[in-house]
């Protein structure tokens, strides 16, 4: 290559080359074939660069370097959706974060950490040793920090690459970024003009954009160029993904003219058109070759510091003399006209270079800080999301300590981004400079926040050391940010409307919002200002400063004077109900934060050198806060409900965690500078008048006005309240000697006063710090215990009760519905006690000296007349004047001022006590307030508060004799504890006299109870008679029923099948309908009464979910279920019932509800016959009806006699001629199908053919018809579900759909019993067993309403397959089909073998017996070798020692193998041990004979023995036999019925599928069970991070979702997997699932329950934090592990079919749901 030659110009030879092979290679930008572009890019431009850089072979310098690297910082790049992990421990500040490999492999895994989803472009900072305060250095990564400057030789290059690199790196630089910022459309730079004529090649492309919806765009596009819906989506897929596609290509013309069709389409009233250019063929090529380069660099970047060294030298390096920007800056300027793929490179291209070196980090820095304004002014003005913009890249550098300092030292970032923030906001200034969000732009806003949170990031950690340099330009940042405070203080002013409601809300979001952004921005500089006392004395002047500017206004007005209690107050005449107020005032709460900071660290002694005395003017400071809190006093009084909600809304964020410590806490600091530093009498003064309660205190005139009245009593109830406030609430730092560690804690004890809580609801209730920590952990468990959840709900907190005495009922965090709450919590707590209802006020701590004097308010002459007064008007009953709330703040008041004076009496000798509230309260010459505290205890609408007020009573008491001691040494110890005496003897009294009351009534009930008795006693004593009769007749029943009783016992059996059948219980069945109420009693010529029932497919026993399930039910034959029970059809019940005639009015009613309510979305599809049951609400989609059981009684002579005659062979005998008889007649002459069973049979066929019946029948049973009905509605529906077909009452399949469920729900139950490991009988639910109940029944009677000739040939096909000769063309073999679906459907169809024409008849009792029971055996001599051969095929079980079984057992199953192994050599050796045999055969067949046990006791009613009532194995398989007439050696069956069962043996096993033996099942079935998930959530998350989509070429985040079901992991709700079926599109986990419900969304932690393509729902994840509490989308971020408790819940959720149920009830406790796409999944 011709750049090798160092003669030549390297830029101008490297140009021609590009020049020459870019456009060729990138011709073909409709339809790009990506890996033949790449193989011919790396042939003609890459190679040859890399051979001339390195020297050698690039793969091979490639590779040594790769060996040799070693990096101390980790740098990888997130993608959106990437887990990342913050250490809570060490991290600096939550934006230190790691990757998912480091955060693995480092100490950080055992500390308390975080894991949140990435939003994309954040940076891991492994390696970073500022970001750590400990473990900086995950184990990958040591090995780079460790090794020497020898060690890492190998890893620099020699100066002969690096040569290279200085003359490669500047024209690859210069070509991209020229390419990158390039704006003709038509012409090149001249360098890469080739001297050939330009070609007529243009592309019309199409930008993307976050105005338009994806589907606006594919509408735009097929309109306007007329393509298909799967072209348009492929392009709009493409735009969003690379920011730009081409979308036409042809000459200047055509594209011109499709850009004008686009833009025509996609523009309406409301939104603007897409951007779309028209390029020139060769610019499209070469801006996308320069992309490709800078991957390239991107990917060099990674191997060298060298190289990273060069690059970002070349990169910052400015033209001499030119005021041009350099590089990085001209890109960094571009970025927001970039298209998002060429930001994406260039954003990784910074991160790979730049921010892998420390020194060129600083470089970049100052660039990014210089062009700060420009760049976030762009952004501001751009559409794109914020990840995608430079500006984005703030966080990486702000956030760096030591980077932070210097650049507000050197670059004054803190004044720059304040300024930036005053330029981009200038249009919502209003004429007086204050900021009026109305009519703002949400997006743009947004916006803005991003420049609030870069000065948030700079003021993240407090400088240890302070420069003066760095104070001055803080103080500057600091006197920058007060302007903006300036332009909000103040903002907004609203006016109280009269007469008309306000016709339209104003905008208030904005304001409120920028006030929660700034929340913690204000605290930092506070926090800031506090490091250093010099700096916070100025800052203080400064913005004191700033508060007197804003206030000066509106001093125009005249003052007015205000007399009460001889004190007199002159103030400028305000009301907050006439005149502008605002509650937005940063300013003067930034103060009172300065202030009370002061206080803290003593330098408040100074601050009078800062500002005069004179300048500091303390009403007008307290002057806008108080204000505010009226307005909030007079909104709760309702005196501006007709300002609207918007109001309401700003005063619940006034007082809301998220902002109260800016706002309200902050007004209350400032009432209480104003109460420490004014006179108090003029305080109160002011705060009576700016409430407008000063006529409320005077004499008043009485008025009938109710709403007026209710006015001025909550109005005095609130300035009580903030007067409780601004004296009793000193928990703050600075304002008393606390810790932040003691208000937590505070605030813990009064959020747990009100009730028990989950550790997440206490977070959200805590206010958090820059750090978005609460600082809960550390203190709480010195507070409250916690209490583990169960397998729902979550764990909760609970207070120790020695933190109870710390409760204080005026907490001013709580909100009014808090505060009653805790009220009644602790008074309730308190009676359980048997202690008195009093809640008086904690001992508050002392006030710091700068607020001592705020105690004195309690004391002084205004504060004593509202007290008097506000009692007086209690007594004197004046009942519109006051209130019970009202007197209890009083009460609280008084108790406030008690604990201050007795305080400090005990701490100092009288005569130096100046706090005189004792006797100021009970003077001699006015109202003394024991006399009316003595009266109140008399006024019965204050019963609740007497405990109150015996409490301050006994306080007066005690401060008087604290006030009566005069010497102190001995005398004073001694009061204390004769005070203390006299509070007990006072309580102990109380004590006695609950306890007295207690033992009254307890006497008095014993009294009337003796009463009671001997009046019962006298009452029988006069009946006497009468008593005795009932009582003899009740015995005599009684020892009447105790011989039946025993009676019964003797011939009582409990065996189900066979001549010696025990008798069907039949109770009574009296049931209540749900909807109407009235009761009815079940019988077969009632009307018909059904229980409510959900019919659904079922995969839930599948032993294969490969095998594919047949879903159209045209061709489906339903009659044997296959062994491995692919699909099965469940029947569900919820157990209640309702007469027929009632569903059918409640299901028309919901109908016609649904007709009239169409664009209502439903839970339930009312097409399919979906409605929710009326009164568990649980999903139906049809109804069961009730049949009753059949008594049937077995004569036991009958029996014997019949056992005589009909043995198995015979009766085969008499089954097999009725069927020839019956294919004769059907066949009318032909030659019959059947051939006999044996020679014998062709006797007098006529007779063979009757002899069926000889053995005893009866008439069938008579079902009215409206049971009839439902028998036909219910099969109906099995037959539409099962099949997926529409209804058709008349198909030849609906009984056999009928068997399938009954026998597949008989299964499911089973193997959940077994699952559960309850007892087969007795431990049902409920609605388990009435459905089960129900359902066979029902099973059993559907026969009568299908022509008996079609039961009879499904009946023929069934024993198809057990008896060799009624084999048809279509009779599966012996080992395809689950024998309990055979046994199932052969004995409900059996008695179709009864049917004759004349007369309806059904075996009697006997007959059905011995059917019943040679049905049974026959079908279990078939299961048994089912068992056989799939055991002997698959490798036997590896025993270590032989189990125990009797030899006999042994000896048979020997014989057995071995006559089998004549019968069917190839799977049999003789050497197989009959002890194996017996183990495989007894395990294999349990199954089936619980379900047998099952079928056959709902069947026939005949109770189940003992030993089946609870779980043992081995009396389970003996009772089991027991009950099913089964030798416990099974066997024997084969001994017994020998000569019949050979040659069916034989005929099994020469089956020739039975010959091949492919894929067998084996017994017992595996249990299903979900897949088993990591304990550790991130481990989870760890597997979701590696998921590659498999049809996706880029590496793009794809919301992983794992299947529960197998494990498999698939990607939801992406365009890549997305598929068209049947015209539907359909996502890859609906695809994947279609009859399968869940699936966990791995990277959200939650359960996704999905049933089939339209209904889903959210479910809690069985990951719970260590507090107990689920985390949905990582929102909270704590370490989650598996709950097994609730994974189990899951489990059987599953099997027991209730997920269908489960998504109908959250959806209609969610409506969100109903708007979400399923299918898209």
């Amino acid at each position: 290559v011709v750049w090798c030659d160092e003669r030549f110009d390297f830029q101008a030879t490297f140009l021609q080359c590009l020049a020459k092979h870019v456009p060729n290679i990138y011709s073909a930008e409709m339809d790009p074939l990506v890996e033949k572009q790449e193989e011919m890019v790396q042939a003609a431009i890459l190679y040859p660069l890399e051979c001339y850089l390195f020297g050698e072979d690039p793969d091979v310098f490639l590779e040594k370097l790769q060996q040799s690297r070693t990096s101390q910082l980790c740098g990888k790049v997130f993608k959106g959706g990437e887990t990342t992990y913050s250490c809570r421990d060490c991290a600096v500040d939550p934006t230190c974060v790691l990757c998912i490999d480091c955060f693995q492999n480092s100490i950080h895994k055992n500390h308390r950490y975080k894991m949140h989803s990435s939003t994309g472009g954040g940076f891991c900072d492994c390696g970073d040793t500022e970001a750590w305060k400990a473990g900086p250095l995950c184990t990958k990564h040591e090995a780079g920090a460790s090794g020497s400057p020898k060690e890492n030789s190998g890893c620099q290059l020699n100066e002969e690459i690096m040569e290279h690199s200085r003359r490669v790196f500047p024209s690859v630089i210069k070509y991209i970024v020229d390419m990158l910022i390039w704006e003709e459309e038509k012409e090149l730079p001249v360098e890469l003009t080739i001297s050939r004529e330009k070609a007529d090649n243009y592309y019309c492309v199409l930008f993307n954009d976050e105005h338009h919806s994806y589907d606006h765009v594919i509408y735009s596009l097929q309109r306007a160029l007329g393509c298909e819906l799967g072209e348009a989506q492929l392009h709009t897929t493409a735009i969003d993904k690379e920011g730009r596609r081409a979308v036409k290509a042809g000459h200047y013309a055509a594209c011109q003219e499709a850009k004008e069709e686009i833009k025509r389409h996609s523009e309406n009233v409301s939104q603007r058109p897409l951007h779309v250019e028209v390029l020139h063929a060769d610019v499209m090529a070469h801006q996308k070759f320069a992309l490709r380069l800078g991957s390239w660099l991107n990917k060099l970047m990674s191997y060298s510091s060298d190289f990273r060294q060069i690059f970002c030298q070349i990169c910052l390096k400015e033209e001499t003399g030119s005021e041009k920007p350099c590089f990085i800056s001209k890109l960094m300027l571009w970025d927001a006209r970039l298209h998002k793929g060429a930001r994406k490179v260039l954003h990784e291209l910074i991160f790979s270079s730049f921010f892998m070196e420390m020194e060129y980090k600083k470089l970049f820095a100052v660039e990014f800080v210089k062009y700060y304004k420009a760049l976030q002014k762009e952004y501001i003005n751009d559409d794109h999301e914020r990840v995608l913009s430079v500006t984005a890249l703030s966080v990486q550098m702000f956030t760096v300590p030591t980077l932070a300092r210097h650049l507000i030292e050197e670059q004054n970032v803190i004044t720059t981004i304040t300024e930036t923030l005053l330029e981009v906001l200038p249009e919502y200034l209003d004429k007086n400079d204050k900021f009026n969000f109305q009519g703002y732009s949400q997006d743009k806003l947004n916006r803005v926040y991003s420049v609030i949170y870069d000065l948030r990031y700079v003021l993240v950690s407090k400088p240890a050391v302070w420069t003066d340099r760095l104070r001055e330009r803080f103080l500057e940042g600091f006197v920058s940010f007060l302007r903006i405070l300036t332009c909000m203080q103040g903002m907004e002013e609203i006016k109280r409307q009269i007469g008309q409601h306000i016709e339209v809300d104003p905008d208030w979001e904005a304001a409120i919002a920028i006030q929660m952004q700034l929340k913690n921005i204000l605290l930092m500089f506070q926090e800031w200002c506090a490091c250093d006392e010099e700096l916070l004395l100025r800052s203080y002047r400064e913005c004191h400063k700033a508060v007197m500017r804003c206030s000066s206004n509106g001093r125009s007005r005249e003052k007015t004077v205000f007399h009460l209690c001889g004190h007199t107050l002159e103030s400028r005449p305000y009301r907050v109900s006439a005149d502008p107020v605002s509650i937005h005032l940063p300013l003067s709460r930034t103060l009172a934060g300065l202030h009370v900071r002061l206080s803290k660290t003593g330098a408040i002694s100074r601050l009078h050198e800062f500002v005069s005395p004179e300048e500091f003017q303390v009403e007008l400071l307290v002057e806008y806060p108080l204000r505010c809190l009226v307005l909030v006093a007079q909104v709760a009084a309702e005196m501006w409900r007709r300002n609207g909600l918007s109001l309401i809304s700003q005063v619940f964020y006034y007082q809301d965690v998220k902002c109260r410590e800016e706002m309200y806490d902050k007004d209350i600091i400032m009432l209480q500078i104003g109460a420490s530093l004014m006179d108090p009498n003029q305080f109160l003064l002011l705060i009576l008048q700016r409430y407008e309660l000063a006529d409320a205190f005077k004499k008043i005139k009485p008025t009938k006005d109710q709403d007026l009245i209710k006015q001025y009593n909550v109005l005095i109830e609130e300035m009580l309240q903030i007067l409780i406030y601004v004296v009793g609430e000193r928990y703050v730092p600075g304002i008393s000697n606390v810790t932040k560690e003691d208000v937590i804690m505070r605030e813990i004890i009064h959020l747990l006063c009100i009730e028990p809580m989950a550790h997440s609801a206490i977070t959200k209730s805590l206010p958090e710090n820059e750090n978005n920590e609460t600082g809960l952990e550390n203190v709480i468990d010195k507070v409250a215990t916690f209490k583990k959840p169960g397998v729902s709900g979550h764990g909760v907190y609970e207070l120790k009760d020695e933190c109870l005495k710390e409760f204080n009922m005026f907490f001013y965090h709580y909100t009014k519905t808090q505060h009653s709450k805790a009220e009644h919590t602790q008074k309730k707590r308190r009676k359980q006690e048997n202690r008195d209802e009093a809640l008086p006020p904690p001992p508050p701590p002392d006030f710091s000296p700068a607020f001592s004097n705020v105690v004195r308010i309690l004391n002084c002459d205004v504060m004593m007349h509202i007290l008097r007064t506000l009692l007086q008007r209690a007594v004197e009953l004046e009942t519109h004047l006051w209130t019970e709330a009202m007197i209890q703040m009083v009460l609280h008041l008084l108790s406030l001022g008690l604990l201050e004076e007795k305080q400090q009496l005990q701490k100092s000798p009288e005569e130096e006590v100046t706090f005189d509230f004792y006797h100021k309260a009970t003077p001699l010459n006015a109202v003394n307030v024991l006399m009316l505290l003595e009266k109140l205890k008399r006024v019965p609408q204050l019963e609740a508060q007497k405990d109150t007020v015996n409490w301050i009573l006994q306080m007066f008491d005690m401060v008087k004799r604290l006030r009566e001691k005069s010497s102190l040494a001995t005398v004073g110890a001694a009061s204390g504890s004769e005070a203390t005496k006299g509070d007990e003897s006072t309580q102990d009294k109380e004590k006695a006299e609950r306890k007295r009351k207690a033992e009254a009534a307890r006497l008095h009930r014993q009294k009337i109870m003796a009463q009671m008795s001997a009046l019962q006693r006298n009452f029988i004593e006069t009946h006497k008679l009468l008593y005795e009769n009932t009582l003899e007749s009740q015995g005599k029943d009684d020892a009447i029923m105790e011989e039946e009783i025993i009676s019964s016992a003797i011939d009582y059996s409990r065996i189900a099948l066979g001549p010696k059948r025990g008798p069907s219980v039949i109770e009574k069945e009296v049931l209540t309908c749900i909807l109407c109420q009235e009761e009815q009693e079940v019988k077969l010529e009632s009307a018909a009464m059904v229980l409510s029932a959900c019919v659904q497919k079922s995969t839930a026993l599948t032993q294969n979910r490969s095998r594919i399930l047949e879903l159209s039910g045209d061709t489906l034959d339903p009659l044997f279920m296959h062994p491995d029970l692919p699909c099965g059809t469940h029947t569900g019940s919820c157990g209640h019932v309702m007469h027929a005639a009632c569903w059918q009015k409640y299901f028309e009613a919901m109908q016609l509800n649904f007709r009239q309510r169409l664009h209502v979305e439903q839970i339930f599809d009312l097409e399919n016959g979906e409605y929710l049951c009326p009164l568990c609400k649980s999903l139906c989609n049809t109804v069961i009806p009730i049949v009753p059981l059949q008594a049937q009684k077995i004569n036991s002579e009958d029996a014997e006699a019949v056992a005589q005659i009909l043995s198995l062979a015979r009766w085969l005998e008499i089954v097999t001629a009725r069927i020839s008889g019956y294919s004769m007649k059907n066949a009318k002459g032909e030659k019959p199908n059947l051939p006999p069973f044996t020679n014998k049979g062709t006797g007098n066929s006529a007779l063979e053919f009757h002899s069926i019946l000889s053995f005893g029948v009866q008439s069938s049973a008579k079902y009215s018809s409206s049971i009839k009905e439902m028998l036909i509605l219910f099969a109906t529906t099995i037959y539409r579900v099962g099949l997926k077909v529409a209804p058709n009452e008349a198909d030849s399949r609906i009984p056999m759909m009928t068997w399938s469920t009954c026998a597949f729900t008989i299964q499911c139950i089973e193997n959940l019993l077994e699952t559960e490991g309850k007892p087969l009988f007795g431990s049902l639910q409920n609605r388990q067993h009435s459905g089960l109940k129900a359902l066979v029944q029902f099973a059993a009677a559907q026969r009568t309403t299908a022509p008996q000739v079609l039961i009879q040939k499904h009946l023929i096909r069934l024993l198809g397959v057990l008896l060799p000769n009624f084999k048809g063309e279509d009779t599966p073999s012996l080992l395809e089909v689950d024998m309990f679906h055979i046994l199932v459907g052969a004995v409900l169809s059996f008695p179709s073998l009864y049917w004759e024409d004349a007369v309806d008849l059904q075996p009697s009792s006997v007959s059905s017996a011995y059917n019943h029971l040679y049905l049974f055996h026959l079908t279990t001599l078939a299961h048994i070798m089912q068992i056989v051969i799939s055991s002997a095929t698959g490798s036997p079980p590896f025993y270590q020692c032989q189990p125990k079984c009797g030899s006999a057992i042994m000896i048979c199953a020997m014989n057995y193998c071995n006559y089998f192994s004549f019968v069917f050599y190839s799977c049999f050796s003789q050497d197989i041990p009959g002890w194996l045999v017996w183990d495989c055969v007894k395990k294999g067949i349990m199954p089936y004979l619980r379900c047998a046990a099952l079928f056959f006791h709902y069947l026939m009613g005949v109770s189940p023995p003992e030993e089946l009532l609870q779980v043992s194995e081995e009396g389970q398989f003996k009772a089991l036999c027991s009950y099913l007439s089964l030798p416990t050696n099974l066997f024997l069956l084969f001994h017994e019925y020998q000569d019949t069962v050979n040659p069916l043996l034989q005929r099994w096993c020469t089956d020739p599928v039975v010959l091949i033996l492919f894929h067998l099942p084996r017994y017992p079935r595996k249990r299903n069970h979900l897949i088993e998930l990591p304990e550790d959530y991130s481990c989870l998350l760890n597997q979701a991070s590696q998921f590659r989509c498999p049809r996706s070429s880029d590496d793009e985040q794809k919301h992983p979702v794992l299947c529960l079901f197998c494990g498999a992991m698939l990607c939801s709700q992406n365009t890549c997997c997305q598929e068209l079926v049947n015209g539907e599109e359909l996502g890859a986990f609906c695809m994947f699932l279609k009859g399968v419900l869940e699936g966990q969304n791995s990277e959200h932690c939650q359960i996704v329950l999905i049933e089939g393509k339209t209904r889903g729902c959210f479910y809690p994840a069985p990951y719970l934090d260590e507090y107990g509490e689920t985390d949905p989308g990582l929102k909270r971020g704590n370490p989650l592990h598996l709950c097994q408790e609730r994974y189990r819940k899951l489990h059987l959720l599953w099997q027991q079919h209730c997920i269908i149920e489960e998504i109908a009830r959250r959806q209609e406790t969610n409506q969100i749901f109903f708007g979400f796409n399923w299918q898209l999944l």
